[in-house]
């Protein structure tokens, strides 16, 4: 089920283009994050096409206005999934990647489209958790740079110059407003398989919260656990990799599983 966006417009959304290989993987960034976080992702997992996902608000996108609702989000983005070839394609999520790649297979299941081969989440609890982390909106840019240091991800330099500051915080501001106005609706369970990779030392999704993710979806389930905070996935990308290998059968050598049970 292919759909037709112009390449302007892909290019947007995928700003390193689509790369060759037998399953494409969406990877979609943290608040105030961007496609370039993934970046160093590329040619570390064989045959998986490392995609990218850009936001608007951000790097190449700058000059647009962040999305702050979930369904005109994952309505755009959807029409970029359905313009692609045929191949199987999967998920990746961190934090509130994590929640945008949810709604997305769902948005994409809701028009008829074909199911990614697996969904993998990181540092976020289940969707259906409790919001339970501090209200940005309302805050001054003093408080949102504190906020920020407190999490980490974010380099020291970049919060403390006044002209960075001035490009990152709209980002920022803009994904923190898209969660604080996302609603959980109940549908049924999805058909794929989620992997959930949570930190040992995260405060923001515990293990626990993260196992949640088990109710939203009748295929196989797993759950690693991985040394470090918030953004331990992104440090430590080769353990990430063994997991997300595994769960697509690219490992030794092997082809993706193009239905992974």
């Amino acid at each position: 089920m292919t759909r037709t966006v112009d390449d302007t417009r892909l290019r947007r959304w995928l700003p390193f283009g689509m790369s060759d290989g037998d399953v494409r993987l969406y990877c979609l960034p943290h608040a105030g994050g961007s496609a370039s976080a993934y970046r160093p992702w590329f040619g570390r997992l064989g045959p998986v096409a490392v995609c990218p996902v850009q936001p608007p608000g951000r790097e190449t996108r700058l000059r647009e206005e962040p999305f702050t609702g979930m369904e005109a989000l994952v309505g755009e983005l959807a029409e970029v999934v359905l313009t692609e070839d045929d191949r199987p394609w999967a998920v990746y999520g961190h934090s509130l990647g994590a929640v945008v790649g949810f709604e997305l297979v769902r948005e994409i299941r809701r028009r008829g489209g074909p199911d990614p081969v697996h969904l993998f989440v990181s540092a976020s609890p289940a969707p259906a958790t409790p919001d339970t982390d501090p209200q940005v909106t309302g805050l001054d840019d003093e408080q949102v740079v504190a906020m920020l240091r407190r999490l980490g991800g974010t380099p020291d330099w970049m919060l403390a110059d006044p002209s960075v500051r001035r490009m990152i915080l709209p980002p920022f501001r803009g994904d923190f407003a898209l969660k604080e106005n996302y609603r959980y609706r109940p549908e049924p369970p999805l058909r794929v398989p989620i992997t959930a990779i949570a930190a040992s030392h995260d405060p923001r999704a515990s293990a626990v919260s993260m196992h949640g993710w088990r109710e939203e979806t009748t295929g196989r389930f797993r759950a690693h656990s991985i040394g470090g905070g918030h953004f331990a996935v992104l440090e430590q990308p080769s353990v990430t990799h063994r997991y997300i290998g595994a769960a697509l059968g690219v490992l030794a050598g092997a082809g993706p599983v193009g239905g992974t049970p």
